[in-house]
């Protein structure tokens, strides 16, 4: 038995004795099926602690009014039986105590009294009648209720959609603060990248500085060469050689034999030792004995004619 069914019957104005009656007989269908049994048995008497239907006055009670009779005429008259109850601001008759609530329910009026009046009970077309009104009353309040429900559904959809902006929103937000904090991560190794790099170049310039000092402090002064005497004889011109020879002593003491362009740098010649030399491999620099001179990284830049190695000379693979 449905909660709801019930309500809605003792909305409409029933008592919820005869609304759980009336479904029950009904089978449990529905508002509508226990609504036209009620209707159809409107005349049916409701149990009451307080019965409308007033019972006989005993033989031996009589009000003032019949014992005023009685004195008077000798015969004392019947109490009359209250066959209805009556609405004292309306003056409507009803039967039942069903009645009397649906009537309180639907008007607000809430004096009522017991009348000897009968009220004829209703006929056919008043049935229909109030099972229309009911009905409608009914359909009204079904429409209502779908108002309602469709308000309800309308609101959590908007609740729903908002609820669903509000996340997307959130979840944007959170991919553009992961992104953000993504490229700074990748800028400050960039930068960090850039500043490792900078500080191997240093190094790299430093020891090479650090080298051509050393360089320098191991080359020996050369001498001041003396103005040439002046000479009677028409002086020779310095002859001038394409080519050289040169002869490179390993570390190991085996030498290679190449020749070279004059003009060549001596760079091409630690080139060739690199690529030819017999000896343990590893960093190494080349020197003269006679005289004795180490050459350093400007020097490798320099032509052989340039350094002295010109037409031919011998040259010291020494380890660093």
């Amino acid at each position: 038995m449905s909660s709801s069914d019930i309500s809605m019957l003792v909305d409409m104005g029933f008592s919820e004795s005869k609304a759980e009656t009336a479904l029950e007989i009904t089978g449990n269908k529905g508002v509508v099926p226990a609504m036209e049994w009620l209707l159809a048995h409107s005349d049916d008497a409701e149990p009451s602690p307080e019965p409308i239907i007033a019972e006989t006055a005993p033989e031996s009670v009589q009000t003032p009014a019949q014992e005023d009779n009685a004195d008077a005429g000798g015969q004392v008259s019947t109490t009359e039986v209250a066959k209805s109850m009556k609405c004292d601001v309306c003056g409507k008759l009803f039967k039942s105590n069903l009645e009397v609530e649906f009537h309180a329910t639907k008007s607000g009026h809430d004096k009522f009294s017991e009348s000897t009046e009968e009220k004829k009970p209703l006929s056919e077309d008043e049935k229909r009648e109030q099972l229309r009104i009911l009905t409608e009353k009914l359909r009204q309040k079904k429409m209502q209720r779908e108002e309602e429900e469709k308000k309800d559904a309308q609101e959590r959809e908007k609740n729903r959609i908002k609820s669903g902006k509000e996340m997307a929103q959130a979840k944007r937000k959170l991919e553009e603060l992961e992104m953000k904090k993504v490229l700074e991560e990748r800028k400050r190794e960039k930068e960090e990248e850039r500043l490792a790099r900078q500080r191997v170049k240093e190094q790299i310039e430093a020891d090479r500085a650090a080298r051509r000092a050393k360089a320098n402090a191991d080359k020996p002064i050369e001498p001041t060469p003396l103005p040439p005497t002046p000479s009677s004889s028409t002086p020779s011109q310095r002859k001038e050689y394409n080519d050289t020879k040169l002869q490179i002593r390993l570390t190991n003491g085996q030498a290679l034999t190449q020749n070279f362009g004059s003009k060549e740098r001596l760079s091409a010649v630690r080139v060739f030792v690199e690529v030819n030399r017999t000896d343990e491999p590893g960093p190494f620099n080349l020197m003269t004995t006679f005289p004795k001179r180490i050459f350093t990284d400007e020097d490798y830049e320099a032509p052989l004619n340039a350094l002295g190695l010109v037409p031919s000379a011998v040259l010291i693979v020494q380890k660093k």
